[in-house]
């Protein structure tokens, strides 16, 4: 989200120079179709009200272009924008949560296509490097969120204990949390919600990963089976983690848990400071625990922007993106939804503001962070798998090189076909 562009005044005008081909050209305007996911929790914050101010102040600048916006929810929007493609109704531009299927289809602009150099060159590395298919870049990110420990001050004050660095720490503290009748001393969702990403924590932490260097899966390595077979032996089966199975507890009942007072350590994004804010739940937060110490890898997670080539927009649409990740509509837009910024300069104003205190801890994850490996067409069957099957390899019967193979077989077969 940046753009040094808008700052420097290397935006193009467009006044009387829109296509009038494609759809929604008519009498020299250009009409550009834009689908977008909600990150609002209510009508107050919609996107729909960040998306309809920028494009107001755009097209004001802008007299030959005019920017459609729909906004859908999380749970809708990968669904309409699917739809739209199938029925030869490709938006111009959509900003979901993947890029992949459709860059492996040859239907969207690389960003070489359509941004200006000091927008590219701005992003966040890791976040760039992410959206790339065979070394292309076809997602741009558009907003970003590391993990980090979230745990109960006053639970733990009650307790006498403080934040832990190591896994063995982390496993005394839900120890001494339960001796004090805390229900979920550590909350650990593998339910089918989002596993994928408590799982990645984990194995992050403990030295592995669902890929190698190269993008090959290794969920079965020998690290992320010692992993598992921690948290079963030293937390699940220790009855650690609370009432109900971990492969059953969803990431949002988790959130909930703990904004209500019932649980001592659950690894959380930045969206959890404001809901525990609202509860009264004081909080700290600590970057994720390893076997040894401080894990050095944390996880990062980031939704994209795409541009699809149907219409031929490509000079219009990339001239809209350099306004939208200005540095202000970058600062704006993670502002407003307690997200962390896709660039540099963004992320190095946030780093020192005052008002941005709250993010400092994600934003230093940030450079050490790892994301789902979503340039991979295989990565949706994948994780979708993950988060059916993980929860069964710390159940009382379950066994985790058993299930990780599984996990794996799926990986090889889905990743072999790509």
């Amino acid at each position: 989200m940046t753009a040094v562009a808008a700052a420097l005044g290397l935006t193009a005008v467009l006044g009387g120079c829109g296509a009038t081909g494609g759809s929604g050209a008519s009498g020299g305007e250009t009409t550009l179709k834009l689908v977008a996911a909600d990150y609002g929790d209510s009508a107050s914050n919609s996107s729909q009200k960040y998306w309809d101010a920028l494009v107001k102040e755009y097209e004001s600048q802008h007299s030959g272009v005019k920017i459609d916006v729909s906004v859908y929810s999380w749970n809708d929007v990968d669904r309409k924008v699917q739809e739209m493609v199938d029925a030869g109704k490709a938006p111009d531009m959509a900003q979901t949560g993947s890029y992949a299927g459709y860059a492996d289809k040859g239907l969207l602009y690389s960003a070489d296509d359509l941004l200006s150099i000091p927008v590219q060159a701005d992003f966040v590395a890791q976040l760039a490097s992410a959206g790339q298919v065979k070394g292309v870049q076809y997602g741009i990110p558009f907003a970003a969120s590391t993990r980090v420990l979230f745990y109960n001050k006053k639970l733990f004050a009650d307790a006498g204990l403080t934040a832990p660095k190591t896994w063995d720490e982390l496993a005394a503290d839900a120890g001494a949390l339960k001796a004090d009748g805390v229900k979920y001393p550590y909350a650990l969702p593998l339910g089918p919600e989002e596993a994928q990403a408590e799982t990645m924590q984990w194995l992050l932490s403990g030295g592995g990963g669902y890929t190698e260097t190269l993008g090959t899966y290794s969920i079965d390595s020998r690290e992320n089976v010692d992993t598992f077979n921690w948290l079963k032996d030293e937390l699940v089966g220790k009855g650690l983690t609370g009432p109900v199975a971990p492969g059953k507890l969803n990431r949002a009942a988790a959130f909930s848990a703990f904004t209500n007072g019932d649980v001592g350590m659950v690894n959380g994004h930045p969206s959890l400071m404001k809901m525990a804010a609202k509860k009264g739940v004081t909080f700290g937060m600590v970057p994720m625990p390893g076997p040894d110490g401080q894990s050095k890898v944390s996880m990062g997670v980031a939704d994209w922007m795409t541009a699809f080539k149907q219409n031929g927009h490509a000079e219009q649409i990339g001239d809209f993106l350099d306004f939208v990740y200005s540095e202000k509509n970058v600062l704006g837009f993670s502002r407003e939804y307690d997200l962390l910024p896709v660039t540099n300069s963004a992320s190095g104003v946030m780093s020192t503001a005052k008002e941005d205190a709250d993010l400092k801890p994600f934003l230093a994850e940030l450079p050490v962070s790892e994301l789902y490996p979503v340039g991979q067409t295989s990565w949706a069957r994948v994780s979708a798998d993950i988060k059916q099957r993980i929860g069964q390899a710390v159940a009382a019967n379950g066994s985790p090189a058993g299930v990780l193979g599984q996990l794996q077989a799926t990986a090889y077969t889905a990743q072999s076909s790509e």
